[in-house]
């Protein structure tokens, strides 16, 4: 997960829990069950406190666009929010990989790196990256490769199928495991001459 997805994620997780928390708080001390209960030192709003008041509230029924544009912006911001976590859902790391017996499990990550450890051996290859994800049953690795600009892709490719994903799938079994593989080429910089 890149920095700024985790960040939009943070932020957005924290305006809705301050924004939750407010408004809880402010409901909470309203009502007389609730109010009998809190300590006697807290704030407390009017139970007479009006939010809207009659005459506003009668303003907007007017109004025969508000309603449905209320429940259209509603249902439209829970479709987002859906739609958010289903992404995420969809794209999680496999945090713990359970083996054959009960209770042993490998961590997601460190069969990441053994996998990326393997994917670097392979000749041509300048860098590696690997990320596990999908579901127990069925896992993905997503593999990244930079070649060395005299590296072959499909010598790569070959020797890559051939050895890490094949010791990946034997180490994953009985689980299918499908393998998604990016490639690109490391460029020389070029030097200024003076």
């Amino acid at each position: 997960m890149s920095a700024l997805r985790r960040g939009v994620n943070r932020a957005t997780l924290f305006c809705t829990a301050a924004a939750l928390l407010g408004a809880g708080a402010a409901l909470a001390t309203t009502a007389d069950p609730v109010r009998d209960r809190l300590p006697s030192g807290w704030p407390l709003l009017n139970t007479d406190r009006v939010w809207l008041g009659e005459r506003t509230v009668d303003g907007w029924r007017d109004h025969g666009w508000w309603t449905p544009a209320v429940i259209a912006g509603l249902s439209l911001v829970l479709l987002l929010l859906l739609l958010w976590a289903a992404l995420e859902l969809r794209s999680g790391r496999l945090r713990v990989l359970q083996l054959g017996r009960p209770g042993v499990t490998l961590a997601g990550p460190a069969l990441a790196a053994a996998i990326a450890e393997r994917v670097q051996a392979v000749d041509g290859v300048a860098r590696a990256q690997v990320r596990l994800v999908g579901r127990p049953r069925r896992l993905r690795v997503r593999i990244t490769l930079v070649l060395a600009p005299d590296g072959s892709p499909r010598a790569a490719l070959r020797q890559l199928s051939l050895q890490a994903v094949a010791e990946a799938r034997a180490a994953a079994a009985p689980r299918e495991l499908e393998a998604e593989v990016r490639m690109s080429v490391q460029t020389h910089k070029a030097r200024r001459i003076r």
